[in-house]
């Protein structure tokens, strides 16, 4: 997710090149920027050069690609899609007796018939962070992102930046009108969202699709506040601009996973696809996880390498807030989340 360029680069130029073509026996679908060398030091050493990238701008841009003939070994949706990628029959277990750190994988991320069952195991959860407001310090006065009806505030009309992402935008518009769990909305809970999130669009100046175009949009001074992942907060920082992130907002704030699945006939070496997994849970990446995108990683073992101070500086720590977690929700509700926000988006 996080861009390895300047935040005053030409976002055209960053987007230019839709793949990474280098090992052709093993193709990843993914988020742009994780075709990082420290997420695969363990591939390169075996295989002299990392796999093949084709990259993606969000789950459901990434769902409709493949199913819709797109060929990939493996893919890196969050956890709110994998029920999709199964019920359209695209995926197929983990041998996970062939991944020894899954064993460290914490178990609240492993939970869930939808990622285990006894037909075996569908997902492998890999890194988790936040999703919170993003801040100007040297424009917007803390007590003002105390709350999430700053995005209300018309005294910053056209100074608002949302996320395109129909997850992280209704995760906000739920907390902002008091849910916390996304599970079991009622009709009379996703009314009240949407008309928070109309309220909303009113004062956006634009709906990000990247962390570095958000990060470009704060650094110029367009945007001065923001729902954002930790990612856009870590490019800011590392450019030295005054960036806070405010987890703790009185409704509370949005924590996500995301990890991977192993594609059903896939084109490349099966054998290469637990290379690369067990690449991405080795203890070292966890560090490169941390450095270069501001997340955290689901192994404990490797997570218990890293001291506090460094997780506190990356804003991964725990927090003592209301926590909506972007868990797995039925099909139809998320799709009518999807419609929704297009409306949203589109003036209706």
């Amino acid at each position: 997710m996080i861009r390895r360029t300047s935040l005053l680069a030409s976002a055209a130029l960053a987007f230019a090149l839709p793949a990474f073509a280098a090992d052709s026996d093993l193709i990843v679908f993914d988020w742009a920027g994780f075709e990082d060398d420290n997420l695969l030091a363990d591939y390169i050493a075996k295989h002299g050069d990392k796999p093949t990238y084709a990259f993606y701008g969000d789950d459901d841009e990434a769902f409709q690609k493949v199913s819709s003939g797109f060929k990939a070994d493996v893919a890196h949706p969050c956890s709110q899609m994998v029920s999709k990628y199964r019920d359209a029959g695209l995926i197929e277990p983990w041998d996970v007796s062939r991944i020894p750190e899954y064993a460290n994988i914490a178990p609240r991320f492993t939970n869930s018939e939808i990622f285990k069952d006894d037909t075996g195991v569908w997902y492998i959860p890999t890194d988790y962070a936040y999703t919170a407001i993003a801040y100007n310090t040297e424009a917007v006065p803390a007590e003002e992102v105390s709350t999430l009806q700053v995005f209300l505030d018309p005294k910053y009309q056209g100074r608002i930046s949302l996320p395109d992402n129909t997850d992280d935008i209704w995760s906000l518009a739920l907390l902002a009108t008091g849910v916390t769990d996304w599970t079991n909305v009622t009709d009379e809970q996703f009314t009240a969202a949407a008309d928070w999130l109309r309220q909303a669009h009113a004062n956006v100046r634009a709906y990000w699709a990247d962390p570095s175009e958000l990060a470009q949009l704060m650094a110029t001074g367009e945007v001065q506040v923001a729902w954002s992942w930790n990612d856009s907060i870590a490019l800011m920082r590392g450019e030295g601009f005054p960036v806070g992130f405010e987890r703790q907002a009185k409704e509370g704030a949005a924590t996500w996973f995301c990890g991977y699945v192993n594609f059903k006939d896939a084109p490349g070496s099966e054998d290469k696809a637990y290379d690369f997994i067990n690449s991405w849970l080795a203890h070292p990446s966890a560090k490169g996880l941390l450095e270069g995108f501001g997340y955290a990683h689901t192994n404990d073992a490797a997570m218990a390498e890293i001291s506090e101070e460094e997780l506190v500086a990356a804003d991964v720590n725990p927090i003592d807030t209301t926590l909506l977690a972007q868990t797995p929700i039925a099909p139809e509700m998320r799709d009518r989340m999807l419609q929704e926000f297009e409306m949203i988006k589109s003036g209706f």
